[in-house]
């Protein structure tokens, strides 16, 4: 009698397998490719690696190498340091300019198209000739005059720099009265307005998709209950859009990890192929992983608590 019943799943069910099958790609291609040498980084990690005539060799030493990525290299705390320290001024700076931006460029305008093209220039130009440029650390050669000391003095070093390059802006918010950390951030942001616009095209291109669904009789429906273009942009527009900010704070802390001119990654590849301690390198970049996750972890959720889904 119940051979020919049909099995059918709720609409709960239906949505978690299209999530399945969107993702499986990524599972079959993550066990294939990627599953085994994961595991042989973290072997590599726990050992000392030694390249001999027929491929390399593995003497166990246990956590021997994170030991002395964490206690005996003299540089490796240190730029981690600054990098999260760089990471932490500019994904609030990306997320607020690009917002911004998005914001403006959904509005009715001549030379929008234009506008919009140049905003997603910086994609463009990073794929060809300025990204080998950066790989062969030509700009940061060039550059280096301008932010070597900053670097090597860490965040505050760089805010001393930049107090120099612009005194003016500084002597504005000094006068103020703003608390010490707000007006670091601040500084240290305004130094790195190349690179937060740089980075800042492919959220753009997210919040304007973003804002473009939003439905306009919602607007309508606001306007006729009296709301002002303020309270609707805070209780619309930002409520409506939250669940892309999510989705940019996660692009951008991924991309700026792993970006070419981080420096924490070309010290690291440096360790491997520069110093020959291979060991040691794989056991500072599953650190770095590490931290990355668990930053990732905390942020999403933290997020997550004040998005808003709309089904």
């Amino acid at each position: 009698m119940n051979q020919g019943r049909r099995f059918r799943l709720s609409l709960q069910g239906k949505r978690a397998l299209t999530g399945l099958l969107f993702v499986s790609p990524f599972i079959v291609g993550f066990i294939l490719f990627f599953l085994r040498p994961s595991i042989q980084s973290v072997i590599f990690s726990l050992s000392e690696l030694s390249i001999t005539v027929t491929g390399y060799e593995l003497d166990f030493v246990g956590f021997e190498n994170y030991k002395y990525a964490f206690t005996v290299d003299p540089q490796f705390m240190r730029i981690f340091t600054e990098t999260v320290g760089q990471i932490l001024v500019n994904v609030p700076a990306i997320i607020i300019f690009s917002f911004i931006a998005a914001a403006l460029l959904n509005q009715e305008f001549k030379g929008r198209g234009l506008a919009r093209v140049i905003f997603f220039l910086p994609v463009i130009l990073g794929a060809g000739i300025i990204a080998q440029l950066e790989g062969a650390d030509i700009m940061v050669q060039t550059q280096g005059l301008q932010y070597g000391a900053g670097i090597e003095a860490g965040i505050s070093g760089q805010a001393q720099d930049v107090f120099l390059f612009s005194s003016s802006l500084t002597s504005f918010f000094l006068r103020m009265r703003l608390p010490k950390e707000l007006l670091n951030y601040i500084v240290l942001a305004t130094a790195r307005v190349p690179d937060i616009i740089s980075k800042s095209a492919i959220p753009i291109v997210v919040f304007l998709a973003g804002l473009q669904g939003i439905p306009s009789h919602i607007y309508e429906a606001a306007d006729i209950e009296g709301a002002n273009g303020w309270e609707k942009f805070w209780k619309i527009t930002v409520p409506l859009i939250s669940p892309l900010i999510v989705t940019n704070i996660v692009f951008i802390i991924v991309d700026s990890f792993t970006a070419p001119d981080n420096r924490l990654v070309r010290y690291i590849e440096s360790t491997a192929w520069g110093r020959g301690i291979f060991g040691v390198s794989v056991a500072m970049s599953w650190v770095y992983f590490v931290v990355i996750s668990v930053i990732l972890v905390v942020v999403v959720k933290l997020v997550s608590r004040q998005s808003f889904t709309m089904d």
